[in-house]
């Protein structure tokens, strides 16, 4: 077996895929996610506030599977696909009337974290129905907000885990690669930021940016028993500018290589994009580079 195989920043050792093999011949029977939630238990294995990592061991199983490294039982329902209609995820019915005024007169903001409560079902089929990435089921740690106005949507957020490897970002805090794969968890990553087609005031988009900063780091502590300290997104330059998140005083930290987290052939295979970053606490670098508590 590969000596460097790895799984998001856990080495995976031939002790460990032994342990793997005979811990499934020990449960015969077990599902796929039954077989991700025990061994997450014998590894304790856990996010910050506790939870089992289920859906990270599951993902690591299901890559030495197709390695051929251990044996799975056979998946019981078919996989879907994340954007597959039958997930749910269809065209919200909202009301759809303009909304046009200016920022001032807008009725009063509110930021509702919806990640595993009843409205998180609209917030997919919004990212669905409106998003031009369409929606992607995160894995890892995860939150999802919904600005409303009043009674109505306005624009939804969703963030995750940082994506471990980035020259930019990493030579702009600094990092040396054993202080990023120890603080990793303190960065989140802004992978949708969408407002609603229908509504229509200006200075929206840098003035929600600015407030969803605000919040993040508390929500982050409130749901994974830590903070973030840096927030980090992409700009496809052929599509957008990026003016928002600079009007709201985020960073341009550089461009991507465009060859993706698990190239090994060193040659661009998608497009190269700006990535642009907002410190949350003043101390970050410090904080990052582990030389604060």
């Amino acid at each position: 077996m590969n000596d460097s195989l790895s799984y998001r920043g856990r080495k995976i050792s031939e002790q460990d895929v032994l342990f793997i093999r005979d811990f499934i011949a020990c449960h015969p029977g077990s599902s796929r996610y039954a077989l991700s939630v025990r061994l997450c238990e014998a590894w304790d294995w856990r996010q910050a506030n506790g939870v089992l990592r289920h859906e990270v061991c599951r993902g690591l199983m299901l890559m030495l599977h197709r390695a051929g490294h251990i044996e799975l039982p056979a998946a019981r329902r078919p996989q879907i696909k994340p954007r597959d209609k039958s997930l749910g995820y269809g065209r919200p019915s909202l009301d759809e009337n303009p909304m046009i005024c200016p920022l001032q007169e807008l009725p009063e903001v509110e930021f509702q974290q919806v990640r595993q409560k009843p409205q998180e079902a609209l917030f997919n089929g919004l990212i669905e129905a409106h998003h031009y990435l369409g929606y992607t089921q995160p894995v890892g740690e995860h939150l999802k907000f919904l600005v409303y106005a009043g009674k109505r949507p306005l624009a939804c957020f969703a963030w995750c885990s940082a994506p471990r490897h980035l020259g930019c970002r990493d030579r702009f805090i600094g990092w040396r690669p054993e202080s990023r794969r120890r603080q990793i968890h303190l960065i989140a990553y802004n992978t949708r930021f969408l407002i609603l087609p229908w509504v229509r005031v200006p200075h929206l988009a840098s003035h929600l940016i600015a407030g969803m900063t605000r919040r993040l780091a508390e929500e982050w502590q409130r749901v994974y028993a830590h903070q973030v300290h840096f927030a980090e997104t992409f700009v496809e330059p052929g599509r957008f500018r990026g003016s928002c998140y600079r009007a709201a005083n985020w960073i341009s930290l550089g461009f991507t290589s465009g060859r993706g987290n698990n190239d090994q052939t060193f040659c661009q295979n998608r497009p190269i994009k700006e990535m642009l970053g907002y410190p949350l606490h003043r101390r970050f670098r410090e904080i990052l580079c582990g030389e604060v508590a």
